[in-house]
């Protein structure tokens, strides 16, 4: 009925490119921080400004890890060495958890005026997930993951969540660490091989293998099939509404 194994008694789900397109939104703001952060930088230094490539430098370097995770790994993309700094660190800091401020202070800028669209397909899917009576819980490293689902209405059917904030105040580590989806099944009341992992991330599907889940989804919404399956996806859609039946 949900195209899922017999055994699963639970779903996992991702939440920007599963379940919303908030996606767009986080690519828009990350591109406006690095960007206005690179610029700054090459005119201080004389280097070549080379803008972020929201195409794929969202995918390779900050798509689905935590904030500072993201911003370390493209930094470290090139050649660029900042001090961490400390989470409560003012938007305009030089470090990494300042430069994630900002990014955050962008995106909160481009969700209000823009708002998120929920994929029609997950909102079925969510809708046959929730009448079958399986848990359900979004993992996700947004720390704006409560803000989406109030705004959608998602959080109707969401019974429990792992959100960026979760990961900071827990101290779990990000994926393409299992431990955030982990953390979702032991707070849904179930073991990783009895539940699903729905992910469009390439960090993400890698996560839902490394924890030996009973079965990872794939979502495919540009292109990288093939990776998402290379990566542990035991099967890959481009729409959650494909796994229901016709």
């Amino acid at each position: 009925m949900l195209g899922l194994p017999e055994k699963v008694r639970a779903c996992l789900f991702d939440l920007d490119g599963v379940l919303t397109d908030t996606a767009s939104v986080h690519t828009k703001a990350w591109k406006a921080m690095f960007d206005e952060y690179l610029s700054e930088r090459a005119k201080r230094t004389g280097e070549e400004f080379v803008p972020f490539d929201a195409a794929a430098d969202y995918r390779q370097y900050v798509d689905g890890k935590k904030r500072e995770d993201g911003v370390r790994s493209f930094l470290q993309s090139r050649g660029i060495e900042l001090p961490d700094g400390s989470p409560d660190d003012a938007p305009d800091a030089e470090t990494v958890y300042g430069l994630g401020n900002r990014k955050n202070d962008m995106f909160q800028k481009v969700l209000r005026e823009d708002g998120v669209e929920v994929f029609e397909g997950s909102r079925r899917y969510l809708e046959a997930v929730d009448a079958a009576g399986l848990g359900i819980a979004v993992v996700s490293s947004s720390a704006n993951t409560r803000d989406v689902l109030e705004i959608t209405g998602l959080d109707r059917f969401i019974q429990q969540r792992v959100d960026g904030v979760t990961l900071r105040d827990e101290h779990i580590a990000g994926k393409p660490a299992p431990d955030s989806y982990l953390r979702g099944a032991e707070l849904l009341g179930v073991d990783a091989d009895a539940a699903a992992v729905f992910e469009d991330a390439i960090s993400g599907v890698q996560a839902g293998h490394a924890g030996n889940f009973g079965y990872v989804v794939g979502v495919d919404r540009v292109g990288q099939t093939d990776d998402l399956r290379r990566n542990g996806a035991d099967v890959v859609v481009t729409d959650l509404a494909e796994l229901l039946p016709s």
